[in-house]
């Protein structure tokens, strides 16, 4: 394996060539990694934009922030618009395209207005081996990848953020609140708020480090943690718990999922015919 130093100073060095640029950031550690790489290699030449809207799960925001704020990145956050796009409250296996469009157009505004070079990205080289239509939004705007560009995986990412003393280094991964509801379901503010509130009284309060409340037909809630917590979640009190609190949320029935977490779950249905856009 290449050396750290050897990866860091390459990833540097690329962004660098952009000579200015605006970075698509979330509270992620793939986009923050991006966002501290950008500032050490351009200063004041970058610029950090976090959207903001009902997808995001609570704390997201103010992560970002907070995070901004560590590496020193300047910081805008804009309202983004995605559910006044008829593709996007769909909910068709493409949704992630119509979000992702939303983001780049806005991005491409304040990259236009700022005179910066270009637009960039946290796709790292483990984000080829899933369905990510998003990719597609990105290349029709131009977004460069850098990390993708460097050939860097999510373990190394992790490393990286180890390194710069980033404090969600081995934070799980925590994709936008619109990727638990099934697809064909439409997804609503309302739909997505009685996720949130489920998801975080299990991380808050009963402390499930990984946790995906996915909705499906009928108001039911789907749970997942890994297999190792299964025992836990299926205490009868605690599991007692979970239903007051899923029905009271708007859930009208709840289930747990005895396989376990597995990302990207929903994605199951499309089958093995469906590849990466790229």
């Amino acid at each position: 394996m290449t050396e750290l130093p050897t990866i860091r100073d390459q990833l540097l060095a690329t962004l660098h060539s952009y000579e200015s640029c605006v970075v698509a950031l979330s509270a992620g550690v793939d986009s923050s990694v991006v966002a501290m790489a950008a500032q050490l290699a351009l200063g004041d030449r970058a610029l950090a934009v976090t959207g903001s809207s009902a997808s995001l799960a609570a704390g997201e925001l103010d992560e970002a922030r907070a995070l901004a704020a560590q590496i020193g990145i300047t910081h805008r956050v804009l309202e983004t618009q995605e559910f006044a796009r008829p593709g996007y409250v769909q909910n068709a296996p493409d949704r992630c395209y119509h979000c992702k469009t939303e983001l780049y157009e806005q991005l491409e505004r304040v990259r236009a207005d700022i005179g910066f070079a270009v637009i960039v990205n946290g796709a790292n080289r483990d984000d080829l081996g899933d369905y990510r239509p998003g990719m597609q939004a990105a290349s029709e705007h131009r977004v460069r990848s850098p990390l993708l560009e460097c050939g860097i995986d999510k373990r190394t990412v992790r490393a990286l953020a180890a390194e710069w003393n980033l404090p969600l280094w081995d934070k799980p991964a925590t994709p936008c609140l619109s990727s638990r509801v099934a697809y064909g379901q439409s997804v609503t503010p309302e739909r997505l708020r009685m996720i949130d509130t489920v998801e975080q009284w299990l991380r808050r309060d009963c402390h499930f480090r990984i946790v995906r409340v996915r909705y499906h037909e009928g108001d039911l809630a789907r749970v997942e943690v890994p297999r190792e917590d299964l025992a836990r979640l299926l205490d009868p009190t605690l599991r007692e718990e979970l239903t007051q609190r899923a029905l009271a949320a708007g859930f009208k029935f709840v289930t747990i999922d005895l396989a376990g977490f597995r990302s990207g779950s929903q994605n199951e249905v499309l089958g093995k015919t469906l590849l990466p856009l790229l």
